[in-house]
């Protein structure tokens, strides 16, 4: 069956009308050089600086190749010889070593002496606890994600010396150490930032949206919003091996066949976020390298908003997650590459794990059955939105899930979204009634998911889910270590309320599938399922 899919309907072709733009675009001496790495993406950055409010998944990458954080996660070979983060493994970045009080109330962080920014300004603590000071009041996404590790004060951050720097705990948990690993927890220029910030704008913002101020392994060598993204070596960095490639031309190609024909024809060396279709075909033919890897604390759902009516009725919500094709989505949209997420034996959960098969499965007579215990017997209409910037699993995905909701007298019209339109509307207004989402957790623990995605209000409750005992359930084990006896049964009875709750029927947990030259060699997976260009080489 998988080679069947894999083989199902050829290569996927681009004419020479979508090669030569690109090429056109590209600088004359990237071109056929071994020192710089052209990597194509659906879409990219629309900020330079991750802590703005409104910067996009994209800008992630940014802080992940142009900036330092105090530390990283390790990362371990996999036993079919790829590469991935190690979530219980820290090491050190811009800290050469760390120490944990004796009471586990604070970490002292010593500092890398010879570390130095681009403009060759020292890096003391003094622009760490700055930068922490940022993240923690600046607002939006980056205070939020500060805040899961219990950092929320700039009381909490303290210079103990120049090359010193201590975090006191507001309370003891397991989220604090591995959130200064994320890349929100980046350190800036303090001094060049500063200089720009005014009354209206603070924490110049403005200024660091085009302008990155870092210490990373490379520097912005050019950013054309929409279009490309170039970064240059730093060759001053010393917090790790230098990378391995000098440049790297980061090209927003929004054609996913045209970014496979790049690829394979050997004019970009790496592309970010296969498509399942092409992933599938693209490995079976082995003239590139695909890297995948299921993405950890994640699912691919279909999300119900309870604030549009009739989905604030929870029989409807049972009813679409029993008129969804699972199979058809897993096989002809996904084309295997996940982990499936329906038929789950019971409704109670059998371990403390997220995300795990829900106790879903297609029953259109038992859709039918709970429509008109609803009053709904005939169906009603509704809109199916999906962000196009995610077209590759989500207009199949749509299609088949309008197909099954029609046999139950559903019927909807897909809604098609930019992707530079998508957070603006799906998690910010909430204003969509039906609609294609997922979420990745950076920190790979069921109650860290439903911190961000389940508790009310919360950036990525696409949904407007609220359950006041799931919002106190949650904090209670936040920071709990998972061998705590209370975490284990808590995470269990939060995971079986969301699934009789139903705010979203989950489809499937989805591969991250990176698709590379033969000759690019360092690839590991992150939970951020970005590029980490520092490790890359080419052999």
């Amino acid at each position: 069956m998988e080679r069947r899919l894999f083989l199902k309907g050829g290569l996927a072709a681009a004419g020479g009308a979508g090669i030569l733009p690109f090429l056109k675009h590209l600088p004359a001496h990237a071109q056929g050089r071994g020192d710089t790495l052209v990597v194509v993406t659906g879409f990219g950055p629309n900020s330079m600086d991750i802590m703005r409010v409104g910067a996009n998944r994209p800008a992630y990458q940014l802080s992940i190749n142009l900036y330092d954080q105090l530390i990283n996660f390790a990362v371990v070979e996999q036993p079919d010889g790829t590469y991935a983060y190690d979530r219980d493994t820290l090491v050190p970045e811009l800290a050469e070593s760390w120490e944990i009080a004796d009471d586990g109330m604070s970490v002292t962080f010593f500092l890398r002496k010879e570390a130095k920014f681009w403009d060759g300004t020292p890096v003391t603590a003094e622009d760490v606890k700055w930068s922490f000071d940022r993240a923690v009041l600046i607002g939006g996404f980056a205070t939020v994600q500060m805040r899961a590790g219990a950092l929320e004060k700039p009381e909490q951050f303290e210079v103990v010396d120049e090359h010193t720097f201590r975090v006191h705990y507001l309370k003891p948990s397991k989220l604090t150490l591995p959130n200064l690993a994320v890349p929100t927890a980046v350190v800036f220029n303090s001094k060049l930032v500063k200089a720009q910030a005014t009354a209206a704008d603070p924490w110049a913002s403005d200024y660091t949206h085009t302008t990155p101020a870092g210490s990373g392994a490379f520097k912005l060598e050019r950013w054309d919003s929409g279009q490309q993204t170039v970064y240059i070596r730093n060759d001053d960095w010393t917090q790790g091996p230098l990378p391995g490639v000098r440049r790297v031309i980061i090209r927003e190609v929004p054609s996913a066949a045209t970014r496979r024909a790049l690829l394979e024809r050997g004019d970009a060396q790496f592309s970010i976020e296969l498509p399942p279709k092409d992933a599938a075909e693209m490995q079976a033919a082995g003239r590139v390298k695909v890297a995948g890897h299921p993405v950890g604390c994640c699912q691919y759902h279909v999300g119900m908003n309870l604030k549009f009516p009739p989905f604030d009725n929870v029989l409807v919500r049972r009813a679409v997650a029993h008129a969804i094709p699972y199979e058809d989505i897993y096989n002809l949209a996904a084309f295997q590459r996940g982990v499936p997420l329906w038929g789950g034996e019971s409704a109670t959960p059998a371990e403390a794990v997220w995300p795990q098969p829900a106790p879903f499965r297609t029953d259109y007579d038992r859709a039918r059955e709970l429509l008109a215990e609803a009053g709904l017997p005939n169906g009603f209409e509704t809109t199916l939105s999906i962000n196009l910037g995610l077209a590759d699993w989500q207009e199949p995905t749509a299609l088949l899930v309008q197909e099954g909701l029609a046999r139950v007298g559903i019927r909807t019209t897909i809604d098609k979204i930019p992707g530079a339109n998508w957070r603006t509307r799906a998690l910010i207004e909430k204003d969509l009634p039906l609609h294609l989402e997922n979420f990745g957790g950076w920190l790979d623990f069921p109650d860290y998911y439903f911190f961000w995605v389940l508790q009310t209000d919360r950036l990525f409750n696409s949904f407007n889910y609220s359950n006041p005992e799931i919002d106190a359930l949650t904090d209670s084990v936040l920071h709990l270590p998972v061998d705590h006896p209370d975490y284990e049964p808590t995470v269990k009875k939060m995971i079986e309320i969301v699934w009789q709750d139903v705010p979203m029927a989950p489809l499937y947990q989805p591969y991250l599938d990176m698709g590379m030259s033969q000759n690019v060699e360092g690839y590991a997976y992150f939970f951020h399922r970005l590029l980490d260009a520092r490790r890359l080489s080419f052999a």
